[in-house]
This record gives C-alpha cells, sequence and structure tokens, in this order.
C-alpha cells in the first residue's frame, strides 16, 4: 500500500493543546465576526433614525427662518408706522 506524495495526514507529534488552540481561536474568529456584524446591522439601523431627525430638524430650522423673517417685517412694519405717528405728533407740538 503505497500513499500518494500529497496526501495530507496530521503526525502524531501534534500535540493536542495547539489543535485545541485552533479550534478555540477559531470560535474566537467566529464570535469576533458575528460581534461586528451585529454592531454594524445597530449602527445602520441608528444612521437611519438619526437621518430621519436630522430632515425634520432641518424643516423645523426652515420654518423658523421663514417666521423670523416675517417677524423682523412685521417690526420694521411697526417702526415705520410708529415712526409717522411720532412725526405727526412732533409737527403737531409745533404748531401750537
Amino acid at each position: 500500500m503505497t500513499q500518494a506524495p500529497d496526501s495530507w495526514h496530521l503526525s502524531k507529534s501534534v500535540p493536542i493543546t495547539l489543535i485545541f488552540a485552533l479550534i478555540v481561536q477559531a470560535g474566537a474568529i467566529v464570535w469576533t465576526v458575528s460581534s461586528m456584524s451585529s454592531g454594524i446591522k445597530a449602527n445602520q439601523e441608528r444612521i437611519v433614525k438619526v437621518e430621519a431627525r436630522t430632515e425634520s430638524l432641518e424643516k423645523t430650522v426652515q420654518n423658523q427662518a421663514v417666521m423670523f423673517a416675517r417677524m423682523d417685517e412685521n417690526i420694521k412694519s411697526i417702526k415705520e408706522t410708529m415712526d409717522k405717528i411720532a412725526d405727526k405728533l412732533d409737527s403737531l407740538e409745533v404748531r401750537q
């Protein structure tokens, strides 16, 4: 019975602790990849929530900017009206 020169075999000189260490290392790699995958999925979900919240905040900020612009225009209008009233009062005081 002859063995093929490229057949693979495990020598009895390989310690069982080496085999055990390789199995533990393989398990640790699988566990690490699983944890990373879980973390990536959780981060993707959080990113979607943050994007939705960011869009909502951007709309709110835009609406507030429009409201502030309207308030500014109203204040300018009120100031102009008050200036006109003050001018009329000043002209009435000068006549008297």
